[in-house]
């Protein structure tokens, strides 16, 4: 791998008979790094990540988090200018990738280029200005995250109410308002809308006497577009239940602002 360039696949590997500290160690060796410097580049690593109380403990015994992590601390010996980073927060719990998030980050602001590929939508939108999609191989759209939000189709959200059967009569000829019952087992209805068309059907539904129980998106604007661009449009309605699964062909590469 050239200079200043460093990264992973998913799913790190390393010797899992040795120690977190010994596996950075020799990967610091490859890249012919002296001896003084070594150690000093491994034990900063080490701490970036959080794991300078494991270091010595074979990577066998870490946790799938724990591999995760040290996956990152190998690409930051090479103190990157380009960062490659596929799915590094899969086996993380929400504080370990929020604190990998916050790295890539900082790079990023120290003027590394990091480029971070995932199927979470949200964490892609927090993070990136610029994403690229990529369906079945294919690049189906390419440009700044603000661009992508714009081609959003109208919101998808869950609605509950005290008289279920009179909010769908009621949502008939309002226009921009589309509203079914759901399939989920719990029922209620979903609505598809943007934020006036759904602004005038709870005013509708008020001033009809129906109460407004639950109204809560089930899909970010951002996740929408992505949806809608990669082919999965006909389930953008039951966007909440879907798993990361459903879109093994297709992710999103994206640089960290």
């Amino acid at each position: 791998m050239p200079d200043g360039v460093a990264g992973f696949v998913e799913t790190p590997a390393f010797y899992p008979y040795l120690s977190g500290r010994r596996n950075l160690t020799l990967l610091a060796r490859l890249d012919n790094h002296p001896g003084s410097d070594r150690k000093q580049r491994v034990t900063h690593a080490l701490e970036e990540v959080g794991l300078i109380a494991q270091a010595e403990v074979p990577v066998g015994a870490y946790s799938a988090g724990m591999r995760q992590r040290l996956g990152v601390a190998a690409a930051l010996l090479r103190t990157p200018r380009l960062l490659l980073l596929d799915e590094p927060t899969s086996s993380l719990d929400p504080a370990g990738a929020r604190d990998v998030r916050a790295l890539a980050r900082r790079l990023a602001d120290e003027g590394a280029a990091v480029v971070w590929s995932s199927h979470d939508m949200s964490e892609v939108e927090e993070l990136c200005t610029v994403i690229t999609v990529i369906n079945h191989g294919r690049v189906v759209f390419s440009g700044r995250v603000d661009e992508l939000r714009m081609l959003a189709p109208a919101s998808v959200h869950a609605l509950r109410t005290s008289d279920d059967r009179a909010a769908v009569d009621l949502a008939l000829g309002l226009h921009g308002v589309k509203v079914r019952i759901a399939r989920e087992q719990d029922g209620g209805l979903e609505v598809s809308a943007d934020t006036d068309a759904l602004d005038s059907y709870v005013i509708k539904l008020g001033r009809a006497g129906v109460a407004v129980r639950v109204l809560e998106r089930c899909t970010r604007a951002i996740e929408s577009s992505f949806l809608e661009i990669t082919g999965h449009a006909d389930v953008i309605e039951q966007a909440d239940s879907i798993s990361r699964d459903g879109f093994e062909d297709a992710r999103v590469s994206a640089g960290v602002s």
